[in-house]
């Protein structure tokens, strides 16, 4: 019996997709799942959603549900990490405080100073998370689904050798994306994708051999499509290389798109999904389903409603490679870069193709980002680095050197107005930072 353990099964509607797709794979119809979170309710919620989705499959899978998680870790196969560290009323300032200063952020999970502090609070409670696998169950295969992924991967890597890789859905959704506008099926779209997590690039996009590239730059000229992604489309236009994650997400990675009310207006507003307003669109949707996810959650348990066709996520084909039928599996990892990029340093957080076997993880080739490219990526990797050494020191001056060179900060900040903004999250978020010496830069 394979034993996957879920941390942070709060993350209801995670959870309830990664245990279908689990189940999905005959090798694992007689699987214990083992779920863990801090939040009791949202747990209960959380096994409750499993069950249904055995039950409704007509398979043999035990759950189990715990707020301590060495109690569910010893003997795990798998090990899946989804937290949060502080909720809507910690992180929101990750976003009010940059905004007082003019720096406008749409999603604030990844890179930046909202990224980079969402960062620092999560690192020392996956640490803590890693150091209870390395004791109860050290051979299990961690995936990390928890952002912001480069910044944590990176961190993990040097803190231990356990088998830890980082996952995100932009690569084969963006993928599933282009496709339907090339209209072709997904499966049918060959491409090499390389960089850095959220901002990646198609290096090649193939169909039966043929350069897809072309019919692209002809596909994003039709109406319903060029209003689709406006953020990603420019850059394509002007980088040549269309790149992974939405235009919200990509709006904040760089200094073209939210400097300017007007650029906003332009860029931000219409046909993304993502809206400028008091706070940004992703910290306005949790505020809001604060008040409703348990409503909404109920009312599915209570329903008929359920899918039992597998997703689109990594996680569950990954474990099949390695724990069930052993079929390979191809997919984009964030590792830290051991070559692999050859024009990123070394050491740093990249999210390149990997292979997943009964071996395990594997990473597929070595591959150089064209200059242009690697301007753009090579920076925001090492300015993560940068991040990541602050934690691993506890020093908030890299910190700080960090955020004054991120693009988008830098292009609406003095270095003075940076200094004091970083000093105002340093303070904001003392409870979570006594890892660090000092918390004065």
């Amino acid at each position: 019996m394979r034993k996957f353990v879920f941390i942070g099964a709060g993350s209801l509607d995670f959870t309830r997709d990664l245990v279908r797709d689990l189940m999905t794979f005959p090798a694992f119809d007689e699987c214990e799942i083992a779920l863990v979170d801090i939040d009791e309710k949202r747990l209960s919620y959380a096994k409750q959603g499993a069950e249904k989705i055995i039950a409704a499959g007509g398979h043999h899978a035990i759950v189990t549900a715990t707020t301590d998680r060495r109690e569910a870790l010893p003997g795990a196969d798998g090990v899946l990490t989804t937290i949060l560290q502080g909720g809507v009323d910690v992180w929101r300032y990750d976003v009010e405080i940059p905004k007082k200063y003019g720096v406008d952020i749409c999603v604030g999970d990844t890179r930046g100073p909202s990224g980079i502090f969402r960062f620092l609070r999560t690192a020392p409670v996956l640490l803590e998370i890693i150091r209870d696998i390395e004791e109860l169950c050290p051979n299990a295969v961690i995936l990390n689904y928890t952002n912001p992924m480069a910044m944590l991967v990176s961190y993990l890597q040097t803190q231990t050798d356990l088998q830890v890789t980082g996952l995100c859905h932009s690569v084969q959704g963006t993928a599933a994306m282009l496709a339907g506008w090339l209209k072709i099926k997904p499966e049918e779209l060959d491409y090499t994708c390389v960089g850095i997590n959220h901002q990646a690039f198609y290096l090649d996009l193939k169909h039966n051999g043929e350069d897809m590239y072309p019919a692209l730059r002809e596909a994003v000229k039709r109406p319903e499509v060029a209003g689709e992604e406006p953020v990603r489309l420019e850059m394509f236009k002007y980088l040549k290389y269309f790149p992974t994650e939405s235009s919200g997400h990509n709006s904040e990675y760089n200094p073209w798109f939210r400097k300017r009310p007007d650029l906003i207006e332009k860029y931000c507003t219409h046909g993304t999904g993502w809206n400028p307003g008091e706070y940004a669109y992703i910290l306005k949707e949790y505020m809001d389903r604060e008040d409703t996810w348990e409503k909404e959650y109920s009312d599915w348990l209570a329903s008929d409603d359920i899918d039992l066709e597998r997703g689109e996520e990594y996680a569950s084909n990954i474990f099949n490679a390695i724990y069930g039928d052993h079929e390979p599996y191809p997919f984009n990892a964030n590792l830290r870069n051991r070559g692999y990029v050859t024009n990123i340093d070394e050491g740093a957080c990249v999210e390149v193709p990997v292979m997943s076997d009964k071996d395990g993880i594997h990473v597929l080739g070595t591959y150089t980002l064209p200059p242009h490219l690697d301007a753009l990526v090579a920076h925001s990797a090492k300015l993560e680095e940068m991040a990541v050494q602050g934690a691993i020191k506890g020093d908030p001056e890299l910190v700080f050197q960090a955020i004054l060179q991120d693009p988008l900060t830098a292009s609406v900040c003095s270095m003075e107005e940076i200094h004091d903004m970083v000093q105002e999250m340093l303070d904001q978020n003392k409870d979570y930072l006594g890892y660090f010496k000092t918390l004065k830069i």
